[in-house]
């Protein structure tokens, strides 16, 4: 499936690290940063979460709410998220059906793996509307941080 900006994005509800329901509806009145990422304890996503995490306040300057998805069980994020000390939330999209929603899903992935989030970035508006996008084909790409924030700023 593909997105379209200014659409509204498709709502989910998936888990935390400590077991809460996390629904994207319940975010209205905030911006929310979502980052699909391949799998937990690699090093481009290790690097990227822990980049998010450094800046941070970053983030919070411009009213928004980051979470990390990957099909990764909630016990594997949140392993995860402890040794790498993670100040946000990590989803577990476990059921892969929000990768599908935001056209992020890799059919097949390395060493035979299918159904593998693709690393992605969206921004969604107060309102829940759909303003920025960036699927990534390679793994091993980052997205693209200083527009992510540009477009933050320009919902500010």
């Amino acid at each position: 499936m593909s997105l379209n900006l200014n659409q509204t994005a498709p709502d989910f509800t998936l888990h935390n690290t400590a077991k809460a329901e996390i629904s994207l509806s319940a975010q209205k009145g905030k911006h929310v940063v979502l980052l699909f990422f391949p799998l937990a304890f690699t090093s481009t996503c290790t690097a990227e979460l822990c980049a998010v995490r450094d800046t941070l306040s970053t983030y919070n300057a411009l009213n928004a709410t980051v979470f990390g998805i990957s099909v990764d069980s909630l016990f594997t994020l949140g392993k995860f998220k402890e040794e790498q000390k993670l100040n946000f939330d990590l989803l577990s999209d476990f059921n892969k059906t929000v990768s599908e929603a935001y056209g992020c899903l890799y059919p097949e992935f390395v060493l035979g793996m299918k159904g593998v989030s693709k690393r992605a970035a969206f921004v969604i508006d107060k309102e829940g509307v759909l303003r920025y996008a960036e699927v990534l084909e390679k793994a091993s790409d980052l997205p693209n941080f200083n527009a992510i924030n540009a477009c933050l700023e320009g919902l500010n």
